[in-house]
């Protein structure tokens, strides 16, 4: 049986019109959309202080990745010469200068949250962040003695001279741009003084009942006399650098890509630069310098009040103070795994976990811990794309191979901004004695998929399989909504067999019984899931689509949506972050609605529903609905056969979209309204919220 379906051919008399050349929306600006939408919940009044303090955190993290990475790429375009309109209709350089005008208004807008509402907040606790200048005088002292002991032993000043030139400026550090003058001669002097990543971004004082933190570049901007003994200090300024990220490794000419890809990784911290931070009360003089000798150019500029890196508000984020965070939450453990046997309840009934409301720990975790140890258990095959630096997942593999069992573990090496990370795990497998593989050539496999083998009480051997969403990874997994299903049917069991033979040999399997594949298979079964619909609404059947992804940037799949729209399916989508579909534009996309759904927990999970006639078809799994996902990585969706579960996620689908949840909504312009109470101003349902206090099962400790 192959799940490969043709797509349906639209008959000629369903009113389906021309689709308009503006139907797409930027997928970048989307994004932007998405970040502003976090800083949204570090704006609101409502939520817990710390979890605000985060919001803002979490995004200054993103919007460094957006840089290393969208807008890197969008530089690469240009200055390689490819001046092609996108499908927004922008082309490359108009697009840079509308990024530049979106992001310098969040940022400042991400400023003055820090400032005027999170920063006045945070000291009404007790928590209290500080400049140097409004330090006590103990205060002061006990910070010169910190400087000595930990803080001066790291510090290099760098002059700048013609004996001297400009220094190199790593990604993402944080630096101080320093003027001193000789006072022998009155010559003035350019300098730049890196803050050490070593350090903590604030120092915690406690002399003084509450928190008290110091940005550590006051810090060390409070001793420049002894860094430049003998000279004046003119002035100081903070400045911040962001560069290109993205690797580039040539697979097919090289013949090992680990030693490739550490390589890359070498020069990912030299890569052109594509954003310059510095505070708004910086000199005219120390920006002209930094902008000559780092190569800015005006838009790639970002004035903003200090203090810089605002990612750095992670570390007061945890502070341990449960009034301000969110309440917390026990995972339970799903009702059908308490019996004790975790093999038995597989083989009885296919289990469908959804984390975090129910424990990874007590599900996924202990899954590979106990093949680890069963002496029934004779091979475990795992794909491992991100995980966690103390993962319990990697110590049941190396506990399996120590034991003499088969340990198959595909790591994607390639996976953005964890090479590194990853490559450690693989030659810790490697030594441990784990078969490691890096995938297909060509392709990243995102695939989320473990099975193990063991020798059943009557000798045969039974494949146990788990097909998730989201990573084997026990730290994100705490706040990551995620979804797998743990099966030990037959055709479930032959599908990721042969899916881990075309992954660690060669094989080009398309046909699976349960799974949809890509790149093999995956469009074009979505493609024929969304004519059979268009058909189905033509014929006057149920026709439904309901999808939660990530991203929704697929111009094939927005366009067959469209579609269907225009035929008269019911299209709901719950995307968390990038959309270029334009939702209820009259002609075009008015049976189509878009939701997001943003808090206490990233949305992670991948859901796609058709109604299918009278017999709906629900599938899970790790595939976004984007080029790359589609095309350019080894994805997988496992369909899920039980009644019960289909009927539990397209409840979850139905609640998130319902006018009575609290959720940002797309309109035709393509803003996002964030819409949290009804016409009477009653708070609006959360649907995280809803989840985490309605979960059948035994809570356990995680």
């Amino acid at each position: 049986m192959s799940t490969e379906t043709a797509p349906a051919p639209v008959p000629a008399a369903t009113g389906i019109i021309d689709l308009p050349a503006d139907r797409f929306m930027d997928r970048e600006e989307g994004w932007l959309r998405f970040n502003q939408r976090v800083l949204e919940l570090a704006e609101d009044e409502d939520i817990p202080l710390l979890e605000r303090t985060r919001f803002l955190a979490i995004f200054s993290s993103n919007l460094d990745e957006f840089f290393m990475v969208r807008i890197a790429g969008l530089k690469r375009r240009v200055a390689t010469g490819l001046s092609v309109a996108l499908s927004s209709g922008h082309q490359p350089r108009a697009l840079l200068e509308r990024l530049s005008e979106v992001t310098h208004e969040l940022m400042l807008r991400h400023a003055a949250c820090f400032e005027k509402s999170v920063t006045p907040a945070l000291r009404e606790a007790g928590i209290r962040i500080v400049r140097w200048s409004e330090l006590e005088g103990d205060e002061r002292e006990y910070l010169r003695g910190y400087f000595g002991r930990s803080v001066y032993p790291l510090v290099t000043p760098f002059a700048v001279d013609s004996a001297h030139p400009f220094p190199y400026v790593s990604g993402r550090s944080l630096n101080l741009a320093v003027t001193v003058r000789d006072p022998r001669d009155g010559r003035r002097m350019f300098a730049r003084v890196k803050v050490p990543s070593s350090l903590p971004r604030f120092f915690e004082l406690t002399s003084h009942g509450g928190s008290r933190f110091v940005p550590v570049e006051d810090i060390i901007a409070a001793h420049l006399p002894q860094l430049f003994e003998g000279m004046e200090i003119v002035e100081h300024h903070a400045f911040r650098v962001t560069r290109n990220a993205d690797l580039e490794v040539d697979e097919d000419e090289t013949d090992d890509l680990v030693t490739s890809l550490e390589n890359e990784l070498l020069r990912r911290r030299f890569g052109p630069l594509v954003r310059l931070e510095v505070e708004q009360d910086i000199s005219a003089e120390a920006l002209a310098i930094l902008t000559e000798e780092l190569g800015a150019e005006e838009e790639e500029i970002y004035r903003v009040p200090g203090p810089l890196n605002l990612a750095g508000l992670a570390q007061i984020a945890d502070l341990d103070r449960p009034e301000l965070h969110y309440p917390p939450m026990v995972p339970v453990e799903p009702r059908a795994l308490t019996s004790g046997d975790l093999f038995a309840a597989i083989r009885e009934r296919e289990v469908l976990v959804h984390h975090p409301y129910e424990s990874f720990a007590t599900t996924t975790e202990r899954f590979l811990a106990l093949a680890a140890s069963d002496p029934e258990v004779v091979a475990i095959k795992q794909t491992l794309y991100r995980t966690s630096g103390d993962s319990p997942i990697v110590e049941s593999l190396i506990e399996a191979a120590r034991a003499g069992k088969e340990v198959v573990v595909l790591v994607e090496i390639k996976a953005r901004f964890d090479e590194q990370n990853n490559i450690q795990w693989a030659r810790k497998l490697e030594q441990a004695g784990c078969h490691v593989v890096y995938g297909v050539v060509g392709l990243k496999t995102h695939c989320k998929l473990s099975m193990v083998i063991r020798r059943d009480d009557d000798g045969t051997l039974r494949r146990y399989c788990h097909v998730g969403t989201g990573n084997y990874n026990p730290s994100t997994a705490r706040i990551y909504e995620d979804l797998g299903l743990f099966s030990a049917a037959t055709e479930v069991g032959e599908d990721v067999s042969g899916l881990f033979n075309s992954l660690t040999g060669f094989s080009r399997k398309k046909h699976y019984r349960r799974l949809l594949v890509a790149p093999g298979a995956l469009r074009k079964a979505l493609l024929g899931q969304i004519a059979g619909e268009i058909d189905n609404a033509l014929k006057g059947d149920p026709a439904h689509i309901r999808i939660k992804v990530n991203s929704l940037v697929d111009q094939e799949i927005v366009d067959a949506l469209y579609r269907a729209s225009q035929a008269g399916v019911k299209v709901d989508l719950w995307v968390r972050g990038s959309c270029v579909l334009r939702a209820g534009v009259p002609g075009l996309s008015e049976n189509i609605r878009v939701r997001s759904v943003l808090g206490r927990f990233l949305e992670h999970s991948r859901i796609f529903v058709f109604a299918n006639g009278w017999r709906p078809q629900v599938w899970i799994g790790s595939a976004d609905l984007m080029p790359r996902n589609l095309d350019r990585r080894v994805e997988a969706l496992v369909r899920i056969a039980d009644g019960e579960q289909c009927h539990r996620l397209i409840d979850l689908m139905d609640r998130a979209m319902s006018d009575d949840t609290s959720t940002w909504r797309l309109q035709p312009d393509g803003t996002w309204d964030r819409v949290t109470r009804d016409e009477e101003g009653r708070p609006l349902t959360d649907i995280q919220d809803h989840l985490r206090n309605s979960r059948p099962g035994r809570a356990v400790e995680v």
